[in-house]
């Protein structure tokens, strides 16, 4: 069976995994642990404010069910509004993590859309940058914004399909296909997915991953949906390396006629 050698690097750190799940919105801790053992995923997202990664010590630690040893630990700015809180955010987790320098930066422009706000990212990400941190930047989809934070030096760039947390799918795949046209770094969909189909799309079109958390957490059966979104991930690539077929208006058939005998 011809094999394809393809693996996620960010960082410099080489992933099997292009699926990274976050750890918010499940009902318990034992529930969070085996949906991202389900999922394969190898990148974890944290939300800092929202969790406890030992700054509560009288508080169960998020450590305990995704040790640093066997994941990826990705600690994000969510609900972060200013530039100067997400930083802050970022130099305590690289503080709790013994000089982790791998963050996701996200900041929020209102709170009923969570959609970015642009110019308080662009502020936050060259702070960043400049003091060494490995940035991976949660922003629109406009393409123009994008390259301009690859240029600025973030390690991944994460456009939304749509709000977060909506579950609606790719609104406008065409803004992503002109971001994977022009970029260097990692694009991963960030935002947006609902279901197994969708991340299979954002795959399809050449993504180089998905991160999710609600699609997962808010499933009726989150183990089970994170399996699919392994499987959703892994399939959608394949399909990207195969190429699929041309599309056509009338259908054609399966075996030529030409030289049958009737």
């Amino acid at each position: 069976m011809e094999q394809i050698e393809d693996t996620l690097s960010i960082a410099g750190k080489i992933y099997q995994s292009r699926l990274l799940v976050g750890t918010g919105k499940y009902k318990n801790f034992e529930e969070t642990q085996l949906a991202i053992e389900a999922s394969g995923a190898e990148i974890i997202t944290v939300a800092l404010r929202r969790s406890n990664l030992g700054q509560n010590p009288d508080e169960p630690n998020l450590l305990d069910i995704i040790p640093p040893e066997k994941y990826t630990i990705l600690p994000n700015t969510a609900g972060c509004y200013t530039a100067k809180d997400a930083v802050r955010t970022c130099r305590l987790a690289r503080e709790l993590l013994d000089g982790h320098k791998l963050v996701k930066l996200e900041v929020l422009g209102d709170e009923k859309t969570l959609y970015p706000d642009i110019s308080a990212t662009l502020e936050a990400t060259e702070t960043l940058v400049k003091d060494g941190f490995d940035v991976m930047v949660y922003t629109s989809d406009d393409p123009i914004i994008a390259k301009r934070l690859e240029e600025m030096g973030c390690v991944a760039v994460m456009p939304l399909a749509a709000p977060i947390g909506s579950g609606l799918g790719i609104r406008n795949p065409y803004n992503i296909l002109t971001i994977l046209e022009d970029a260097n770094v990692p694009i991963i969909v960030d935002a947006g997915v609902g279901t197994a189909s969708d991340a299979a799309i954002a795959m399809e079109m050449g993504c180089a991953g998905v991160l999710m958390n609600t699609a997962i957490a808010a499933a009726n059966k989150p183990i089970i949906m994170a399996r699919a979104m392994r499987k959703a991930i892994e399939a959608g690539r394949d399909a990207f390396h195969a190429g699929r077929m041309p599309r056509k208006r009338y259908a054609s058939a399966s075996s030529p006629i030409d030289g049958t005998f009737f």
